[in-house]
């Protein structure tokens, strides 16, 4: 059983100290992909859109669709194209509107 379980029955407390002092296993979390637009072509997009199995990813056009929200940090595009994703280390993704949660990247690779 956990440490912090026990001592949380004990004190009666029943949480962290996040956010004003960010919990340690924070650093181990899953997070959603970064792109690198200058290394995405339009056949490496189509490569991790496939891969993606939440369908978070999209291409349209000279745009990479990702929806943050519909992410599940599974690593797969990460592991499809090393080269042009990379891992964002941002977990606290909290909006206030659906629409932020989706990024549009340009495909830039193509343009050399």
């Amino acid at each position: 059983m956990p440490l912090w379980f026990v001592r949380g029955l004990r004190r009666g407390v029943v949480t962290t100290r996040y956010p004003a002092r960010p919990d340690s296993s924070s650093a181990f979390l899953p997070t959603p992909p970064a792109f690198r637009p200058r290394q995405l072509t339009r056949e490496t997009a189509d490569r991790i859109v496939a891969a993606c199995p939440s369908l978070a990813l999209s291409r349209q056009g000279d745009e990479l669709v990702f929806d943050v929200g519909a992410c599940t940090a599974c690593g797969r595009c990460a592991a499809a194209a090393p080269h042009a994703v990379t891992s964002s280390s941002e977990f606290e993704l909290a909006s206030t509107t659906r629409s932020a949660l989706v990024k549009k990247i340009p495909i830039l690779g193509d343009l050399r």
